[in-house]
């Protein structure tokens, strides 16, 4: 057994902890912990077993074979790249198994009980989730009209105003998904369907992945607020399998015979039975990112004062700070991918991951750093999606559409929560007029009552 395979092997073994150690957990935070097991086996285990297996030479346009671990060779370039990733794993996995202790200890005998969320005693919650989705669609809409739907990897879109608009989709769109309840189970069911649907048309519409795993983890999530059954589980095994299967079909009504000729030729240098999946495999790159680690040889990449400066300025709204904001994902595809490929000539917003940007910045203890506020953002998001007030819950709601727990490291949650902090007020904004919108028949009625009242009793006074 070569040291790729067994450091492979010591991944999996991590991820399957944190899937063991997350069926003994109830609610959203094993919805969570699971999809991570999953994501991360997609990027560090799927992946390179895929490049030991194929061996695949390095062509323009193939991103799975990566020409630099194809140079030192694909057996100890793997290796090496992924010391820091089994590490940060069975960090994480660490961290889960200590907290599923402490939370069956403190949950008791109440454990297996499911809570119906407090959100729905809200009477103005689900119409402020409709209203702020018509307006999202309505930015969808004018977004792709226009042409100026940022794709995967874009680094900005041409009209950020209209961008802004579609986090209101992404949170209408999620919201109803996890909370809606009608007393017709079959009418649930068609609407939460159309909006998967939806999710899926914008996925491709925008070259991304993230729609259609936002939606299919907004069900998961529903299904951990409901209760699981076998149906439910198989239907969300289904969707998330469909989903990704289906991608490279969908994808390929979009491209131009030229593209598809091109990716056919990309895709015949791998097994058959890979080609359906390769795709989907391509938009898994967190490898790339390790090896982007790997490559920058303990060389300094920003100090902690313009770590915290950056993570301080992610709150910051564009427009107030007087220039361009530090963004993590081009920063990383320029300074920390450009240190061992030419990017001269491209621009790209890459996922720096959790613990690639931890081993960059601070070595060994930076990857226990940003593996534990990976955790404390995922238990933040969990405790959201559980309050009342609708600004908390559109924050979490955001959290589950931006892979931000799979894929992205402090900079790159800090920019998220910067930018959802400002979505969260304009739903929060659009919630109290919604509310106010609801009271006034309700005060026209009394109003109107009290007024035909005292007509009635002057008049009679009037007779006596």
């Amino acid at each position: 057994m070569n040291d790729a395979v067994y450091d492979v092997l010591l991944i999996a073994g991590a991820l399957t902890t944190i899937t063991v150690a997350a069926m003994w957990i109830k609610g959203i935070v094993r919805v969570f912990l699971i999809a991570q097991a999953v994501y991360w086996s997609l990027s560090y285990v799927v992946r390179p077993i895929v490049l030991l297996w194929v061996q695949p030479q390095p062509t323009y346009g193939d991103s799975v074979a990566d020409p630099r671990l194809s140079t030192i060779g694909y057996d100890h370039g793997i290796s090496s790249v992924l010391q820091p990733v089994v590490f940060g794993l069975w960090t994480y996995a660490t961290v889960v198994v200590g907290y599923t202790f402490w939370i069956r200890r403190r949950s008791g005998s109440n454990r297996n009980t499911v809570a119906r969320p407090r959100s729905l005693a809200d009477k103005n919650f689900i119409p402020t989730l409709w209203t702020v989705f018509g307006i999202g669609m309505v930015g969808r809409a004018l977004l792709y009209a226009t042409g100026s739907s940022a794709s995967a990897g874009q680094t900005q879109s041409s009209s950020p105003i209209l961008s802004f608009i579609t986090l209101m989709a992404v949170i209408g769109t999620l919201g109803l998904i996890v909370f809606l309840r009608f007393d017709d189970p079959r009418m649930t069911f068609a609407v939460i369907g159309c909006l998967t649907v939806m999710e899926l048309l914008w996925t491709v519409a925008v070259e991304s992945k993230t729609p259609i795993m936002g939606a299919a983890l907004a069900i998961a999530v529903r299904f951990a607020l409901t209760g699981w059954t076998r149906v439910k589980l198989a239907a969300i095994a289904a969707i998330s399998v469909v989903g990704i299967a289906a991608f490279g079909w969908l994808q390929s009504f979009k491209a131009s015979d030229v593209a598809k000729s091109q990716s056919a030729v990309l895709d015949a240098s791998y097994p058959p039975i890979l080609q359906p999946f390769l795709s989907i495999l391509r938009r898994f790159d967190l490898l790339e990112a390790a090896t982007d680690s790997y490559y920058m040889g303990g060389r300094p990449w920003l100090t902690m004062t313009e770590v915290a400066h950056n993570v301080i300025f992610s709150f910051v709204p564009e427009q107030l700070v007087g220039g361009n904001k530090f963004h993590a994902g081009t920063a990383w595809a320029n300074e920390v991918r450009g240190a061992s490929v030419d990017m001269t000539n491209v621009s790209v917003s890459l996922a720096e991951g959790n613990i690639n940007e931890g081993f960059v910045l601070g070595g060994y203890p930076g990857v226990v750093v940003g593996v534990i506020l990976t955790f404390v953002l995922l238990l933040s998001c969990v405790w959201a999606l559980q309050t009342r007030h609708i600004f908390l819950i559109s924050l979490g709601l955001l959290m589950i559409e931006v892979p931000v727990f799979f894929e992205r490291g402090i900079f790159g949650s800090a920019e998220l929560l910067g930018k959802s902090v400002q979505a969260a007020v304009l739903v929060w904004i659009v919630y109290l007029a919604v509310g106010e919108v609801r009271r006034r028949p309700e005060r026209f009625s009394t109003d109107h009552s009290s007024y035909s009242g005292t007509q009635l009793i002057d008049t009679t006074r009037e007779k006596e």
